[in-house]
Order: structure tokens, then C-alpha cells, then sequence
């Protein structure tokens, strides 16, 4: 199993500190929701179904013409290598390191290049695979770039494979209302946004014949009636949405002033994380979980990704903590 953030209750054992004095910053998760609806009892009771409004829901969301609700996008990135033959696919370097995983765990060929080589590398290509926004460097690509890419890898049966976990507050950049065309996987996350991992929800936006195959793998009712529920009421409240896009986004340029303000300016982020890339970086991921701030550590290279507080005594802990790390470097 790869290593992910989030893992509080290991960092609790490993450091000593109680789980309630944590200050989890280590995943890319919204840290605040919005009030949830009631979840009849029937919801519990009944196997799901397909006709109570999510899917509809999260086309009109999405603004695609045909989607696949998993269990996390997590449950897709597992499932897609086994609908492809042996192929050669290619990917970043530093990247969300559960795709790469998969593909190699399905005998695929993976080649890793930086982005600057990728127009050269895509001749050699089957599938090209890339997170937009990046996980952790934020980086993101314009749409005519990745539509350039994809044109070219389905002109001989090729996928692009774009994994848009983080990319609900700019929803201009989704190549989500061209995921209809041949050859394009568009990946979607629910949780993160949203800030409701625990429910496990992910779409995959595709062509429907795609989507008929990996529904057939994944098997019947992937997604819990209670899931179902929730999603669907969160997915239509528009105004609840606006409020977090633009929350998200004011956090987020305050978290990189507050991190530029003690030294460590952000290399890359977006609106739920800032991603900073310092020699320092092991020496002050003890620091803050010596003082509950659990962050995510990256080795190569060496780097931090912040998640933002939840709330003003958050903040202000955070900005204490780095304070006093720098002051202990005298």
C-alpha cells in the first residue's frame, strides 16, 4: 500500500499526542462542508438504485452527457489498466503516485518525462495519464493543450486519462463537457471538494460503451443508498457550491501569504492545498508533528504539501508553529 496523507491515528501513536490536539493539514481535502440532508430510512434499508436522480444530478454538475459513479475515483484508477491490452503509457514523475502503481500492477510499460517532453514522448505512447490540477505541484494545464494531446493519441486508438480531483474551483479548466469524445477518461472526485471523503464517491466521464465495460467489472451497487442520498442533494445546491468555490479560493491565497510570510513560499498549489519544495522539509515535517500539525511530506523532491485550517484557531496555530520552527534555526 502506498503511503497517503490523512493517516491520523498512525502519526497519533508515532508522535504521542492524543487524536483530538491534532491539526490535520495533510491531505487535499476541504476542511468545511455545508449542513447535509436527512437520509430516509429506505435509503438504508433498500439496495440502491440507479433512478433516484444522482446520476442526473451530477451530469448537469459536471455538464457532461455521460458519467459512471465508483467508490472514489481511487476505485477507477484501479479498474482502467484492465480494460486496455498491454500498452505503453506515460506520466510525470511527480504525480499522484496511485496511478502509476496501477498501471504497472496490470503489466503496462510506463515511461516518465517531464512535461516540456511530452509532445515528443507521445508518438511512443498508448495512454497518457496526468492529474489537473498536479497533486502536489498544483500545476495546471489549459484544455486546448490536453485536447491537442488527446487528438493526437486517438487518431490511433489511444487514451488521455486526466484525473480532475482537484479541480472543482475552476471548473472552466474541466475537460469534463468534451469527455464524450473517443479515447478521453475524465476523473472526477466528489470528496475533496465537497470536504466528504468518507462517503467514498468518484465519477468517470466517458464514452458510454467505456463506461458499460467498467460498470460490468466493478459490479452492481458500487455506491451506497445513503451516499446516493447525500450526493445528490450536495451536487444540485448550487449556492452552497458558490460559497465553497469562493471560500476554497480566499483560503487558499491565504495560505500561500501566510506560508511566503515565514520563508517558505509556495512553488505550486491550488485552492485546496500550496505545495512547497524546501531542503527543510524533513526537519520541519517533525517539527509540526511534534506540535500536532501533521503535514505531507514528499521526499523527491524534497517538499511539503499544506492543506488549509478549518477554522481561526487553525490558522492561528499554524502561524505560531512556523514561527517558532524558524526561530529554532536561530
Amino acid at each position: 500500500m502506498l503511503e497517503h496523507g490523512g493517516r491520523l491515528r498512525l502519526a497519533a501513536l508515532q508522535f504521542g499526542i492524543a487524536l483530538p490536539q491534532w491539526l490535520d493539514l495533510s491531505t487535499g481535502i476541504a476542511p468545511y462542508g455545508w449542513a447535509l440532508p436527512d437520509i430516509p430510512a429506505s435509503a438504508w434499508q433498500r439496495l440502491p438504485e440507479t433512478e433516484d436522480g444522482l446520476e442526473a444530478a451530477a451530469r448537469d454538475y459536471y455538464g457532461c452527457s455521460t458519467l459512471l459513479p465508483v467508490a472514489g475515483s481511487q476505485a477507477a484508477i484501479q479498474a482502467l489498466p484492465r480494460l486496455r491490452r498491454k500498452s505503453i503509457v506515460g506520466m510525470l514523475p511527480l504525480a499522484y503516485a496511485e496511478h502509476a502503481a496501477a498501471w504497472r500492477r496490470h503489466g503496462h510499460k510506463l515511461l516518465s518525462f517531464s512535461e516540456a517532453s511530452i509532445n515528443r514522448a507521445l508518438n511512443r505512447l498508448d495512454v497518457l495519464v496526468l492529474i489537473n490540477p498536479n497533486n502536489p505541484t498544483g500545476r495546471l494545464i489549459e484544455p486546448e493543450q490536453l485536447l491537442a494531446w488527446h487528438s493526437r493519441l486517438a487518431e490511433r486508438g489511444g487514451w488521455l486519462v486526466v484525473d480532475e480531483a482537484f479541480i472543482d474551483c475552476t471548473p472552466e479548466q474541466s475537460l469534463a463537457r468534451f469527455s464524450h469524445l473517443p479515447g478521453l477518461i475524465v476523473l472526477r472526485s466528489f470528496g475533496k471538494f465537497f470536504g466528504m471523503a468518507g462517503v467514498r464517491l468518484g465519477f468517470v466521464l466517458a464514452q458510454q460503451h467505456l463506461l458499460q465495460n467498467l460498470a460490468e467489472m466493478l459490479g452492481p451497487w458500487p455506491i451506497s443508498g445513503p451516499t446516493r442520498v447525500v450526493a445528490t442533494a450536495l451536487l444540485k445546491d448550487v449556492s452552497g457550491q458558490s460559497a465553497q468555490r469562493q471560500r476554497l479560493l480566499s483560503d487558499s491565497q491565504r495560505l500561500a501569504d501566510l506560508l511566503a510570510a515565514q520563508g517558505l513560499p509556495a512553488l505550486g498549489g491550488c485552492p485546496l492545498f500550496q505545495w512547497v519544495a524546501t531542503e527543510r522539509a524533513p526537519q520541519l515535517y517533525e517539527y509540526m508533528a511534534n506540535q500536532g500539525i501533521l503535514l505531507r511530506h514528499f521526499e523527491q523532491p524534497e517538499s511539503l504539501r499544506f492543506g488549509l485550517p478549518a477554522g481561526e484557531s487553525g490558522w492561528q496555530r499554524l502561524c505560531t508553529a512556523l514561527e517558532a520552527f524558524n526561530e529554532s534555526l536561530g
